[in-house]
């Protein structure tokens, strides 16, 4: 008997895990509803719990339907984005910020709405749609649906170009960060550094400003680097990282050979020990580890993005730690060694000696 009311259980909460995961789409879309109706920076501003309709009144809109608002906060309060505060003299509920909204306001340092507004973008999003396709016949989901690659279509499209590159400035300042918090060791002793394919700069910028001593250079493609601030101790050199890369006594990248083959990360690489000094120098990466048992605090995060890039770059991927090992010995290091930030993210120092 036991075992047959077991098997009802085990049934039933295997159906409800499949609803879940089924409708997991509708808590990203109601953030990217929020973040767009700045509702996170709106109770941040209030200083303190609003109610429904104090929150109304400050969104720019010209005939907003409260209803609809109240109904998107009640998923995220479920979800505890925001908190919500029944009142006690029977008037409106309060809702209140929470640890969660913070990372999704729009005005802060840290934040990190554009990359959950840029993910949730149809260009980004449409391609998932092809991902069964792609099993059963090969080729890149990002191809199929827009009809060339990710990084010859992205500057063609003025107003997603520029989603992406903020939302990749805003998860450099917080990993970056981490990093340089974490790993003084790795930069007291360089005196140059060169951030591959490092956009406009945004991470580069992070250790000069950690480490003004260090002379930072920004590698990019031209027509990024063109567009890209000014930050004190850092200069911007447009070029080709498959061609040849800045000498520096190291070389950083930040999330980029995730997006690339083993056989395009070894040209890379190989570029990266060219720059650098036969003894003495260095190469840090700041990328995805997959973990079998995934990670304690972040949770799934690591084979997810890499079904991300599965769906958007061809060849791209994120690896295990003996998959980075035999690429970066392909690539002329040897040595590696791994430092644990509290990040998604993890920085491995190479060596090419």
């Amino acid at each position: 008997m036991g075992s047959i009311e077991e098997a009802k259980a085990g049934l039933l909460s295997g159906q409800a895990e499949v609803w879940d995961l089924m409708f997991a789409f509708a808590d990203s879309m109601a953030l990217k509803a929020a973040i767009e109706l700045r509702l996170p920076d709106i109770i941040h501003s209030h200083g303190g719990p609003i109610t429904l309709t104090q929150l109304a009144s400050k969104i720019d809109a010209s005939s907003l339907d409260i209803s609809y608002l109240a109904r998107v906060l009640r998923l995220l309060v479920r979800k505890g984005v925001f908190s919500a505060h029944p009142p006690s003299d029977g008037g409106e509920t309060l809702y209140g910020e929470t640890h969660v909204s913070k990372w999704i306001l729009q005005d802060a340092d840290l934040t990190l709405a554009p990359m959950l507004l840029m993910e949730n973008d149809p260009v980004q999003q449409d391609p998932w749609h092809y991902i069964s396709n792609c099993v059963r016949e090969g080729g890149v989901p990002f191809e199929k649906v827009h009809g060339e690659d990710f990084w010859y279509l992205i500057p063609k499209k003025p107003k997603f170009e520029k989603l992406f590159y903020e939302a990749m400035a805003c998860t450099s300042k917080v990993v970056m960060r981490a990093v340089v918090t974490e790993c003084k060791d790795v930069f007291e002793n360089l005196g140059s550094l060169v951030d591959v394919a490092g956009g406009i700069g945004g991470a580069i910028s992070e250790v000069v400003k950690a480490y003004p001593h260090i002379k930072g250079i920004n590698f990019d493609q031209p027509h990024v680097v063109a567009t890209a601030p000014l930050y004190n101790g850092v200069s911007h050199v447009g070029g080709d990282m498959f061609d040849t890369i800045p000498k520096a006594d190291a070389v950083m990248m930040k999330w980029i050979l995730h997006d690339w083959s083993e056989e395009d990360c070894v040209k890379i690489l190989k570029n990266c020990r060219k720059a650098i000094p036969e003894k003495t120098g260095k190469l840090l990466l700041v990328d995805f580890i997959i973990e079998e048992e995934g990670n304690k605090i972040f949770g799934d995060i690591d084979v997810r993005f890499d079904l991300v890039m599965l769906a958007h770059n061809k060849g791209g991927k994120e690896r295990t730690e003996q998959q980075w090992k035999k690429l970066l010995e392909e690539g002329g290091f040897p040595r590696y060694k791994i430092i644990k930030i509290p990040s998604v993210l993890s920085v491995i120092e190479a060596y090419p000696m």
